[in-house]
Order: structure tokens, then sequence, then C-alpha cells
């Protein structure tokens, strides 16, 4: 028996364009890619004017600074004459502030059984009353499992008595009233901001 020589499988390399293998999109339009034919242009000690692309490129130049398209829905689209590294760097530090001081809301679970005997539900107020005053919400919710379901009543008894005990030291505010979903009974509660 003869062996035929090995020939690897070469695939055909695309003739179209490579695609974008980790390059990000500019995010802004600098220098000579920007395509308008006037701009108004800013720039720090210059008061803002309208001029024709060829002198705004030719200023930002002499200024030894980019010209970066800040504004281009503008009519005529706004420059302005900048580093670009620094007023990047400027534009990601500004999004890190607003990104720190966005108020993130916590939502903590507390659970229950109809059945919870009442030295639990003082444990579980102690749980509650931490999580409201770090400024999270709380969701308490009662679990009716398998034939539980017939104490629907009682679940819900207990889970206003919870809330109460909140509402009256002054801890919490109630959200929403007890509402079935599913094999849960759920109450939301919120902390008081204090003044």
């Amino acid at each position: 028996m003869i062996k035929k020589p090995f020939k690897p499988t070469v695939k055909p390399k695309p003739n179209g364009p490579r695609p974008n293998r980790g390059r990000r999109e500019a995010l802004h339009k600098i220098n000579k890619f920007i395509t308008a034919e006037e701009v108004r242009v800013i720039a720090d000690g210059m008061e803002s004017k309208v001029m024709r692309i060829n002198d705004a490129l030719k200023l930002a130049q002499e200024m030894e600074l980019d010209l970066v398209e800040i504004s281009p829905n503008a009519e005529p689209p706004v420059c302005k004459v900048v580093d670009y590294n620094k007023f990047l760097y400027e534009q990601k530090k500004k999004q890190k502030e607003i990104k720190a001081n966005a108020v993130v809301n916590e939502v903590k679970e507390i659970r229950f059984g109809p059945n919870t005997d009442e030295h639990d539900v003082d444990f579980k107020l102690k749980h509650a009353t931490k999580f409201l005053s770090e400024g999270a919400k709380v969701r308490a919710y009662v679990f009716f499992k398998g034939r539980t379901i017939v104490y629907k009543e009682r679940g819900e008894e207990l889970l206003m008595r919870f809330a109460n005990k909140l509402i009256e030291d002054g801890i919490a505010k109630l959200e929403s009233t007890p509402k079935q979903e599913g094999k849960k009974m759920i109450i939301l509660l919120g902390p008081v901001k204090k003044k």
C-alpha cells in the first residue's frame, strides 16, 4: 500500500478589510480629521469665534496643542484648542466622580416562615435596624412552604407587626404593603432620612 504525502489544508485569507481587533473608535475628531469647513473655536485666554478650519488648525499648531471637536452637532461645530491627552484624562476623572457620587440603593432581604417565633422576630428586627441605619432598604418576606400557604393571614400579620415596630422606632418607612408573589408575601421598607 502506497501512502499519500500529507497536505495541510490552508484556509484562504479573506479579501475584505480585516476585522477591528481591539481598536476602539476615536471619542472625538481631532486636528485633520475634523471635516467641517467652519468651526467655533474655544481656547484658554481667548474669546470664542467662528473660523475656517485651516485657520483653526494653524492657531492650534501655533499654540502647540490639538484642535478637538467637542460638539459636532452644533452649528457650526464647536472645537476646543487643548492638549488632547490631558482633555481625555479630565473627562475620565469627571466620569469617575459622577459614578462615585451616584446613589446606589442596596436591598437586604429578611426571611420569615408563617410560624416564626417572637424571639426570632426580635432577632431579625436587630438585623433590619442595622441594615436601615446603613442606608439599605429591607425586603422582608414570609415564605410559605408546602401546606403552610393556608396561613396567609398569619404571614401578613407577622410582616405588619415587624414593619410597625420599625416605623414606631422612627427607623423605617413603609414603601410597599404586603403583597403575594407566588409562595412569598413581600413587604418593602426604606430608611428614614435623618435631617
